[in-house]
């Protein structure tokens, strides 16, 4: 069988039972509508992923080339997610980052901030429903991560009823029900 090149997408922790961190693992869970714990590991481990890169260019002398290289790079690329403010422009800013930041520029924690849905819950459902566009694009994501230059493209799907699309199963069948009764109605009102 040939090797498949994959790697993990999350870490689980070293101690599964610290009170502390469980804790605080929950908390995000229901700040940010989370599904699962697996959620805050996969962002755990692109922010260590993020930050031990960070650390590798920072014991490199200031005027090395790949420090100014790939730190810009990094720097440009955490900066247009919106994870680092463009004040902030550093290497050393990029080791204080934390899961917060990355979770605040997910779809799911956008469109509950934009309004678009009464809560952080809705949000999701709202997205895993097909109702929620980023641009011109249906994304059904909701842990799509929102650049700084779309999110102000973030709205309702033109084929969603919350959009002007078509109504939905229920209110059509609803609708029907009434027009069928008025002409009834209508029939008994002529005899």
């Amino acid at each position: 069988m040939p090797k498949v090149n994959v790697s993990k997408t999350y870490k689980v922790p070293k101690r599964p039972f610290e009170s502390a961190r469980l804790d605080q693992e929950l908390k995000l869970a229901g700040e940010y509508g989370l599904r699962n714990k697996r959620e805050i590991y996969r962002v755990g481990l692109t922010l260590s992923k993020i930050r031990r890169a960070a650390r590798d260019l920072l014991t490199r002398p200031e005027k090395d080339a790949k420090r100014l290289f790939e730190g810009n790079a990094l720097i440009r690329r955490l900066i247009r997610v919106g994870v680092l403010d463009e004040t902030k422009a550093k290497l050393d800013y990029v080791l204080g980052l934390r899961i917060d930041d990355f979770l605040e520029r997910r779809l799911q924690t956008q469109v509950f901030k934009l309004g678009l849905a009464k809560s952080i819950h809705h949000a999701r459902v709202l997205i895993r429903q097909r109702h929620i566009r980023v641009g011109k694009q249906i994304v059904n994501i909701p842990s799509f991560m929102v650049r700084l230059d779309s999110q102000k493209h973030i709205d309702f799907a033109l084929t969603s009823p919350y959009g002007g699309g078509r109504a939905g199963r229920v209110k059509r069948k609803s609708l029907k029900a009434a027009a069928s009764k008025e002409e009834g109605g209508a029939e008994e009102d002529e005899e």
